[in-house]
């Protein structure tokens, strides 16, 4: 059942074409000479240009493993870009698009490419010719697991007259990783920062800035965008002082802002503090288990105590990346490890708490935002969990206990909305961002199949609005069985209109009646968009917003949740969800 669930939604969330990745003949109308070096593209299935598999920084390797990424010098020749680049290393999983199974590793380190996605029309920019509007994507994939090629922008190149870039970055202990071995030998703050995943961002975010205006892009008009671990990307970016200037606009889709302590990134999980038990002393030691070059824990904590800096370094970084990502525990299926990730160092990003920053005037990038989550974010990862559905005849879902389900789909959700939405919100506003938006996405019409209610079970889910801000819905079999002839005014009506909102955002800094000029006003927080079809009620504005103690609150007193026999185990988890309420007692007999 749970590889049933998990491949299901899989296919629904990401964003590939059904078409396969295979070299095509290069168009010779595509050709652009940026400075990065010439470059010939393709014509993509939506009708655009496409320029695919573009390093945009030196290869990540050897030397140059856990640094930050080092400006690649212009190629000589025309670079044939028809192909995507390979992925950054990561646990096989279905919402990555790596067809291999789920406790084996694809990618390659050199991976640190992007994709561009311009109209057929489009042409350098000159005074004469001024550029388009840019958005830079940023898969999710808890950071650990993704791609660029899992999302096609040329829909959105095509009809909106935008160009669009996806971005492959370094995920997992390749993207984030401290070590005091490392920081050592390092001579920049960078290089000892840890976060070489935002790094990475910044890097291609520079490349932008250069090349952009080569494929009709105005470099001056970028708008950031991502999804889960991408929206907390946004939040990153938004926060990091090397960010700053290279994006003018930002939109966070099911973001957070949670990060990792120093400590937590490298401490030994019996260490006061404790560290994550992914941290990096922890990986050493298991590494030294694994190799054989200690027989036990103790034994290998010694051995670590012995070894110099340069010794320690030395051997990190001559450890396949497949005998790195081993040492991290992962779900069975979907491919995630825990990895300590968005370290507070002080460079990269502050040191201050991210809401914190956002509520200060020189806390934040000052650009406008517009920030959303899901009605039910959760339900996604409820569905695909064994503990909540069973499956009728191996193949059709069911719920062993919708009360149960449905309570925690809604407080998991709410907690959702408060964290990564509402009250980021409310901190950028205080803190002077020039304009901050937010959307609720409720659309829920999927059909009931041999029984099982899908609008019920997965409704507007966590990843569900990617197919609608892309435009197509062509996802493969087992999604577009979601898609029906009953659906499909409603809800392509719906991404039209979302679309509208994007691109007028990322045109103005400010959603405002859409691109298209004819819909509802898009007014700033507090109030949000709910967007909807117009048989659930339509585009409307809302007030309800929500704090992350109310929604704890609600949780505690649940009536639904008490005869839960692991009711306590939810509600702490829920708590080390949010930003502020990770230390909120627990609820009378907790």
């Amino acid at each position: 059942m749970r590889a049933f669930a998990i491949s299901f939604v899989a296919l629904l969330v990401g964003c590939t074409a059904t078409a396969p990745d295979a070299p095509s003949a290069p168009d010779p109308s595509s050709r652009r000479s940026p400075p990065a070096g010439d470059v010939v593209g393709r014509v993509g299935i939506y009708g655009s240009h496409e320029y695919l598999g573009i390093p945009y920084a030196a290869p990540p390797v050897g030397e140059r493993r856990w640094r930050a990424p080092a400006p690649l010098a212009p190629w000589s020749g025309t670079r044939e870009a028809t192909r995507h680049g390979a992925a950054c290393p990561q646990f096989g999983s279905p919402f990555a698009g790596l067809a291999i199974p789920s406790d084996e590793i694809g990618g390659d380190e050199d991976c640190l490419v992007l994709d561009v996605y311009a109209p057929v029309d489009a042409t350098p920019v000159t005074a004469e010719r001024p550029g388009l509007p840019v958005l830079f994507w940023i898969h999710g994939g808890g950071n650990v697991i993704g791609q660029a090629s899992n999302y096609d922008g040329g829909y959105l190149a095509a009809t909106q007259d935008v160009v669009v870039v996806a971005i492959n970055y370094r995920l997992g202990p390749l993207g984030w990783f401290r070590h005091a071995s490392l920081r050592a030998e390092a001579t920049t703050e960078e290089d000892r920062s840890g976060n070489f995943g935002v790094l990475d961002m910044i890097a291609a975010l520079g490349w932008v800035r250069d090349n952009i205006a080569a494929f009709g892009g105005d470099p001056g008009n970028v708008t950031i965008f991502g999804e889960s671990a991408g929206g907390r990307d946004v939040f990153a970016l938004l926060r990091a002082p090397g960010a700053r200037g290279s994006f003018h606009r930002a939109i966070a889709q099911s973001g957070g802002l949670r990060s990792t302590t120093l400590a937590e990134a490298e401490n030994f999980a019996d260490d006061t503090p404790p560290g994550n038990p992914g941290s990096s002393n922890e990986t050493l030691v298991a590494l030294l288990v694994e190799d054989g070059s200690a027989p036990d824990v103790p034994t290998a904590r010694a051995k670590l105590d012995a070894m110099t800096a340069t010794d320690v370094a030395t051997y990190l970084r001559a450890k396949p990346a497949e005998a790195i990502l081993a040492t991290y525990a992962r779900e069975a299926t979907e491919g995630l490890i825990d990895v300590p990730q968005m370290f507070p160092d002080g460079a990269v990003l502050p040191a201050s708490a991210p809401l914190d920053g956002f509520a200060t005037a020189d806390g934040h990038a000052g650009v406008p935002v517009m920030i959303g989550t899901n009605r039910d974010e959760d339900k996604l990862f409820l569905f695909a969990n064994p503990e909540h559905t069973w499956q009728l005849l191996w193949l059709f879902p069911r719920l062993n206990d919708p009360e149960n389900f449905e309570a925690r789909a809604e407080h998991g959700s709410r907690v959702w909305k408060a964290a990564g939405a509402d009250e980021p919100a409310a901190a950028l506003g205080k803190g002077g961002a020039p304009g901050v938006f937010v959307y609720r996405f409720d659309w829920d019409e999927e059909p009931t199949i041999v029984g099982s209610d899908f609008s019920k079970m997965v409704g507007a889910s966590h990843g569900f609005e990617i197919p609608f801000v892309f435009g197509h819905f062509d996802l493969g079999p087992a999604a577009n069985a979601l898609w029906t002839e009953e659906n499909e005014a409603g809800r392509k009506k719906l991404s039209e209109q979302m679309i509208s909102y994007w691109v007028q955002f990322a045109t103005t800094g400010a959603p405002g009646q859409g691109r298209s000029g004819d819909l509802p006003e898009w007014k700033p927080a507090p109030e949000f968009l709910v967007l909807d079809t117009d048989a659930d009620g339509g585009l409307r504005m809302s007030g309800e917003t929500l704090t992350e103690e109310e929604v704890l609150a609600a949780a505690d007193a649940d009536p639904r949740l008490l005869d839960d026999p692991d009711r306590c185990e939810y509600l702490r988890w829920l708590r080390q969800r949010t930003n502020r309420s990770r230390t909120r007692a627990l609820p009378t007999g907790c």
